[in-house]
């Protein structure tokens, strides 16, 4: 049986994946959203154990240029 993955871990995942396609590092990444490079480290690890605000995921997905249903996506 598949084990269903955290929605935390899914958004973390594709904050992750996006960031990369658009060549930023999660340092400047996390300044460009004034926020602490070890929350946006935490959101993006396997093993996330951070929760996100829905203003936080809106403000991350502006900066990315992208929609926040991207994060949502479970590839």
């Amino acid at each position: 049986m598949k084990r269903k993955r955290n929605i935390y871990c899914i958004i973390g995942q594709n904050i992750k994946r996006i960031r990369k396609e658009k060549n930023l590092t999660s340092l400047k990444l996390s300044k460009m959203c004034n926020l602490s490079h070890g929350y946006l480290k935490n959101l993006e690890a396997e093993n996330v154990d951070a929760t996100i605000s829905i203003e936080t995921l809106a403000l991350i997905a502006e900066v990315l240029n992208t929609d926040i249903s991207e994060f949502l996506k479970d590839n």
